[in-house]
């Protein structure tokens, strides 16, 4: 139907005869001479339909008269140079005056416009006219060269592209799992992957060494910007490796990458921090490194000082007292510094004290705080010598258990550095490692495995593992990208009898390791050589990549928040006839 693509006109076809197809997105019908731009996937090219007395010219001018926003139409014209250079775009130094002009489609009135930016509901449900918006267009095919780029990649080294199961086994662990109804099984539920983990590692006790896949993954767990009920990820896992064999691997497949698809050089090698490190200075697992504001401990300064809160938590095993510079914060108002400790109380606080240090070099004189009476000369000066705080900034305290105290700050900080205007430009690399190996849930009175049951510990003796499981070491790693964690992976358990174990650190008894794992745990046992891996979050990538916060944007068809489609309407409701069939009964709503 066509011989060029409209973006891809230029000055090499002057004088030729070209057809083109695509929407019109822009109509300017100035009596007499009508100019249309018209794109497709490619770009936008400009149209003109102009007086002359060739023959069918008057047809031309008519139909290009009454062509309205997105009809879909097929242009036959020839390309001349234009007059007036449009360098906004790639096809701005020429133009194709029309011979031809077919409507292929007319386009109803629409819900909105292309180069809108409707609320996200309306884009959802009319998914077809947002992905046609250019910027669409250009953060899917960011998307799409991703991927071709990772493909290059590994193909050119060997790795091998395995599919694995879509209709599996449910396991625990993890999010909730999503079950299908095994109809010639009644009673029995396939479940979809929330990973291909188990597949890929008995790949490489099959001997197929370094694998990946393309892999789609379900999950049935709460959504946000950068979380989706199904998602993609680059499945990676090899044989025969330590932690920096995988490490040093996908270091440059990530490297090389980013170069190809958007131009960015990224650090070489990429820095590396223990995850102690990471929640000590930045109350984070996946730091952003562009926020140079680090949390200081002062519970050393605070333990015998007359604020209970302070004391309490400086004394307390588990307990951690931070502080917390914002440079320039002694202009905070009131409201704002309430508005600090409402976010602060999101992610866990019950308080957020403050300190304004409006004058340093008057003591106690010059600072301005509720807590202030609490605290000696002394201790004040050495609080705000720990904070690094200088005359006009503010100090935010955090007091509570080690991890709820980290997490909040470290929320904190990240908040105080995108307000502030701290965020560096730029690209920040980073390898967190050495993750503890389990975490206690209060709630179940339990270990709970930190990445997954199937890592492995730092230490090879099972005994040494039980004796001290709180404070276990895992052979885990996650890579980190401007405060996303963009992939995670481990060495894994290779033995029989060491995942045995783990399984019941975790809880999950001989009998249910056996019901859920049984094979796992039969193929270790004949021969499993060391292996790892690691899974890259595909969506989130691409997000960062296409410069948006939110992965549905890089998605084609995503799901709300609410975990709906708008455009198709699922979930949705199916026949008592349909569900006879599987041997499913849905009880009534409570």
């Amino acid at each position: 139907m066509r011989t060029h693509f409209c973006g891809l006109v230029d000055e090499a076809l002057i004088g030729q005869t070209v057809t083109l197809c695509g929407w019109a997105d822009v109509a300017r019908n100035l009596g007499g001479l009508v100019f249309l731009d018209l794109r497709d996937h490619e770009g936008i090219v400009q149209i003109v339909a102009e007086p002359s007395d060739a023959p069918g010219n008057a047809e031309v001018l008519a139909a290009a008269a009454h062509v309205h926003y997105e009809d879909c139409l097929r242009v036959t014209g020839t390309v001349r140079r234009r007059q007036s250079v449009n360098d906004k775009l790639r096809t701005g130094r020429v133009e194709v005056v029309a011979t031809r002009i077919e409507v292929l489609n007319k386009a109803e009135p629409l819900p909105f416009h292309a180069h809108e930016n409707p609320g996200e509901d309306i884009r959802l449900k009319y998914r077809y006219l947002d992905l046609r918006r250019p910027e669409m267009q250009r953060m899917m095919r960011t998307r799409i060269r991703l991927v071709q780029a990772l493909r290059r990649w590994l193909d050119a080294r060997g790795f091998q592209d395995i599919e694995t199961p879509i209709l599996t086994k449910a396991t625990p662990e993890g999010a909730r799992d999503f079950l299908v109804p095994a109809r010639m099984h009644p009673g029995e539920f396939y479940a979809l992957p929330q990973s291909p983990q188990l597949f890929k590692q008995i790949l490489m006790m099959a001997g197929f060494d370094r694998y990946y896949q393309i892999a789609r993954c379900f999950r049935d767990e709460a959504l946000r910007a950068d979380r989706q009920l199904e998602f993609t990820q680059l499945d990676m896992e090899f044989a025969w490796v330590t932690e920096r064999d995988v490490q040093d691997t996908v270091e440059a497949l990530i490297r090389d990458v980013f170069r190809e698809v958007i131009g960015v050089e990224l650090a070489d090698p990429f820095p590396r921090m223990t995850y102690a490190e990471a929640m000590r200075r930045y109350g984070s697992d996946k730091p952003d490194l562009r926020i140079a504001l680090e949390l200081v401990d002062i519970a050393h300064l605070v333990k015998s000082c007359e604020f209970k809160v302070f004391t309490d938590w400086a004394n307390h095993e588990d307990g951690r007292v931070i502080a917390l510079r914002a440079p320039g914060g002694a202009q905070f108002s009131r409201k704002q510094l309430d508005d600090y400790a409402a976010h602060a109380a999101k992610f866990g606080a019950k308080g957020l004290a403050w300190m304004k240090v409006e004058d340093a070099g008057k003591g106690r004189e010059g600072i301005s705080s509720p807590i202030a009476k609490f605290l000696d000369d002394a201790t004040l000066a050495a609080i705000v010598q720990a904070a690094g705080a200088a005359s006009g900034d503010a100090i935010f305290f955090g007091a509570a258990s080690y991890k709820v105290a980290s997490d909040f700050m470290g929320a904190l900080r990240l908040k105080l550095g995108r307000d502030l205007g701290l965020v560096e430009d730029g690209w920040k690399p980073l390898w967190v490692t050495d993750f503890p190996m389990f975490e206690w849930d209060e709630t179940e009175g339990r270990f709970v495995a930190l990445h997954h049951p199937f890592t492995a510990p730092a230490v090879d003796d099972i005994e040494d593992l039980r004796a001290n499981a709180r404070t276990a070491v895992s052979r885990g790693y996650d890579m980190v990208l401007n405060g996303n964690e963009i992939g995670g992976g481990s060495i894994r358990i290779h033995r029989s009898d060491m995942q045995s174990a783990v399984f019941e650190l975790l809880g999950i008894g001989k009998e249910e390791a056996e019901l859920k794992f049984g094979f796992l745990l039969e193929a270790l046992r004949y021969g499993a050589p060391p292996h790892g891996g690691i899974a890259f979050g595909i969506d989130r990538i691409a997000a960062l990549m296409a410069g948006t916060e939110s992965i549905r944007d890089v998605i084609a068809f995503p799901k709300t928040t609410t975990a709906q489609c708008p455009m198709t309407g699922a979930p949705s409701p199916i026949p008592d006839e349909q569900l006879a069939e599987v041997h499913v009964q849905v009880r009534p709503k409570a």
